[in-house]
């Protein structure tokens, strides 16, 4: 099943290095079907996440520099999947770091054949999934947060959090129906970011939104402002939104953009002035320009 490999004499690697810095236990792949590696191959993002059992749940990190960065956040590895050549490569430092996990490794075209894409970054990390946080916990000192509603597309779920973390929001926010900010792309396109800008769900039932959902908002303090097209709504820019104490930045689904009653509800409704006969940004876009705008002065 699988072939493993001394590991002091690893890639001829001498012994007194690796006596000074230990290294995981490496593992070369011989059988695909091996069960050990399911969790890079066969599960889906919603069985990883195992909702049933969250103690359970895992995620999967991608590239080092990522890997490095939740390793920084406190999360803690299971194993690695990785190319050969990245053990003594890109992969080194934050092998060091994890001396327990087992290094599951193979050529390249095994590696694609395994997972069913190529690992632009050779390095894949199997992690424990965080225990949730209430929006109250993560938005106890925040002043800024940004809330996301209905956005299922884990590379706009990656942008957000990316751009939220560079400039200024204290937490992000999202509705029942969002995306797993710890699905593999999402966390590939934020750069890790999702490790260190603390996030929770408003509620886990689509009854939970928006009237409850912004309820909690208000009920912390929060001011909360719709991004949407409208001819009433406030610039961007408008001064008394940057006056704000505690401002929730509240951003709709791809294509739709937030629902009716969500704008209803909030108490204001802003939008970004555009020119050239363009209607609208991306919501990544949009949330980059509102983070950047409205960030706590």
């Amino acid at each position: 099943m699988f072939a493993i490999w001394p590991v002091l004499g690893y890639a001829g690697t001498k012994r007194k290095q690796k006596e000074e810095q230990p290294m995981p236990n490496i593992v070369e792949i011989t059988d695909l079907s091996a069960p050990e590696l399911d969790v890079y191959a066969r599960l889906t993002e919603a069985q990883l996440r195992n909702k049933l059992e969250p103690e359970k749940g895992v995620f999967i990190a991608e590239s080092p520099k990522v890997i490095g960065t939740a390793l920084d956040a406190g999360y803690k590895p299971l194993s690695f999947l990785m190319e050969r050549r990245q053990i003594e490569g890109p992969a080194a430092g934050v092998l060091a770091r994890c001396p327990d996990a087992t290094v599951y490794t193979a050529d390249r075209a095994v590696l694609e054949s395994l997972t069913g894409y190529a690992l632009t970054r050779g390095v894949l990390c199997a992690m424990h999934r965080p225990a949730p946080r209430t929006a109250e916990e993560v938005c106890r000192n925040a002043r800024r947060v940004a809330v996301l509603e209905g956005i299922v597309d884990s590379t706009n779920i990656g942008a957000i959090f990316r751009s939220a973390a560079a400039l200024g929001m204290d937490a992000v926010l999202l509705s029942p129906s969002c995306c797993d900010p710890l699905c593999r792309r999402a966390i590939r396109v934020s750069m890790g970011t999702v490790f260190q800008v603390p996030w929770a769900r408003l509620g886990e039932d689509k009854t939970q939104w928006p009237e409850a959902g912004l309820a909690r908002l208000h009920a912390m303090g929060f001011t909360t402002a719709a991004m949407a097209l409208d001819d009433r709504a406030l610039p961007v820019d408008d001064p008394a939104l940057q006056a704000a104490e505690k401002l929730a930045i509240v951003l709709g689904t791809e294509g739709d953009g937030l629902a009716a009653e969500t704008i209803a509800r909030c108490d204001a409704t802003v939008m970004i002035p555009m020119q050239h006969g363009v209607d609208s940004l991306n919501v990544g876009a949009a949330a980059a320009v509102a983070f950047w705008q409205l960030r706590a002065r």
